[in-house]
């Protein structure tokens, strides 16, 4: 599992702060998993839950397993991004939103094309692994410590799977979905092989999942 992110530190117990990393990184939640994780009990863990609740960190659900009861599920909301680390601040935004005013949206794309270029030339000579599945691990540990929880998925014959728990772009990512691609771009650049994006943070999914495949392998 990933670290605790020193932003989740200010105003959160350990506890809470260990369920809003697992929430992250899960997706969801149901209550029996959350207390085997922190190994407490279900009504401590019920009872953290429900203030982080009452914070707007955390949203509830019901999904009905067979007969009885449905049982509750919880996720976080959409307004807990603001814990995780930000790459870009909102001033960052602001720049791109004066830029497209003045200059046009193109210029916006071509700015962060260049900044892709810059981070992909800081990063190629970390990317040593002879194969697919080691790179991607390689690029999941440099993408952890740009604040974006990243960690290899599954791994099969043909594709391997990174998996991104946070999105330290979600501002930029919401008000340009251009950046979503120019970073897929990069990854197949950095990687060697063709990717796929097939979920995205930006678009409400829990992880930006993306696949990689060898290009030999790809149709």
């Amino acid at each position: 599992m990933s670290e605790i992110p020193d932003d989740l530190g200010s105003g959160h117990s350990s506890p809470k702060r260990a369920l809003l990393l697992e929430l992250k990184n899960r997706g969801e939640t149901d209550l029996e998993s959350a207390a085997g994780s922190l190994n407490i009990s279900k009504v401590a863990a019920l009872r953290h839950l429900v203030q982080l609740e009452s914070q707007g960190l955390v949203e509830r659900s019901y999904r009905s397993v067979g007969v009885g009861r449905p049982r509750v599920r919880f996720r976080l909301s959409r307004s807990s991004a603001r814990l995780f680390p930000e790459a870009y601040s909102k001033m960052s935004v602001c720049a791109l939103q004066f830029i497209e005013r003045s200059m046009g949206r193109e210029a916006v794309v071509r700015m962060l094309q260049e900044r892709s270029h810059e981070v992909a030339a800081e990063s190629r000579p970390k990317l040593r692994g002879a194969s697919l599945p080691a790179r991607v691990g390689e690029l999941a540990q440099l993408r952890s410590e740009g604040g974006y929880m990243a960690e290899v998925g599954s791994r099969r014959a043909v594709s391997t799977e990174l998996l991104e728990h946070n999105c330290p772009i979600l501002a930029i990512a919401e008000q340009f979905p251009e950046a979503c691609d120019i970073e897929r771009r990069m990854f197949e650049r950095l990687l060697d092989a063709r990717v796929e994006t097939t979920h995205r943070v930006v678009g409400g999914d829990p992880v930006c999942r993306f696949v990689a495949r060898p290009k030999r392998e790809a149709v």
